[in-house]
């Protein structure tokens, strides 16, 4: 198995197994929102597509952000504290935000895509194992805005996990903690929408035990949590 990292400006390029991984926070709040009963989640790249959908579709629920904060018309936003005290039982979510949609729906020539962060970490590997692809590309999505520490800590880890390693996860989940992310969005920022609590959220390990698969399906990409 060969390994390969890209970013939002080139992952329109990787093929094969494409990893797209926003820890903070895009694909740590979708695992959320499976763990509160979502069914499934229509990543997008505009705020116009988000309120699109809606309006075709009245049912569904809009949820996360530009510049970190949820604009005018979504249900909710993309801090996990917030999905975490929601019933979401049997909903469609439409998610839109900065960097994790991105990585989803400029992937066009990806064979399998998969959405990731830390607390779905084993069941991904779980998930890319079974499939037994022969390249895995990891898309950190975070790069092109913050650096993206905390999604490449992520591609590092699941890359020594799919090597069949047992790396120590301490030192990976403490780059989430003292990423620039983190530090600007937690610690300088002080505003209410984003709670130090998601960085406890964004930060653990294996919270659930299923993957993030995306498929496309009727002009638009799905993601869905599936136990592996």
């Amino acid at each position: 198995m060969r390994f390969y990292y890209t970013n939002l400006e080139t992952c329109h390029e990787a093929t094969g197994m494409v990893v797209v991984i926003d820890v903070i926070r895009a694909f740590t709040n979708a695992a959320y929102a499976f763990s509160r009963g979502a069914k499934e989640i229509y990543p997008v790249s505009t705020v116009e597509g988000a309120l699109q959908l809606k309006a075709q579709h009245p049912e569904v629920l809009i949820c996360g952000e530009v510049g970190g904060f949820p604009p005018e018309g979504f249900d909710f936003g993309n801090s996990p504290t917030q999905t975490n005290t929601l019933d979401l039982s049997g909903r469609v979510i439409v998610q839109r935000t900065g960097a994790g949609t991105q990585g989803v729906v400029r992937s066009i020539c990806a064979d399998a895509l998969v959405a990731a962060s830390f607390v779905v970490a084993e069941a991904t590997v779980e998930y890319i194992l079974n499939h037994l692809p022969e390249q895995v590309t990891f898309v950190i999505t975070g790069a092109t805005w913050s650096g993206g520490e905390e999604d490449l800590a992520c591609a590092e880890y699941l890359e020594e996990l799919l090597k069949g390693r047992h790396p120590n996860p301490r030192p990976f989940l403490e780059r989430v903690r003292k990423s620039r992310e983190s530090m600007q969005m937690f610690f300088e920022l002080k505003e209410p929408l984003f709670p130090k609590s998601d960085l406890d959220y964004c930060a653990t390990l294996n919270a659930f035990d299923f993957a993030m698969p995306v498929t496309r399906e009727n002009g638009h990409f799905t993601i869905r949590g599936i136990k592996p």
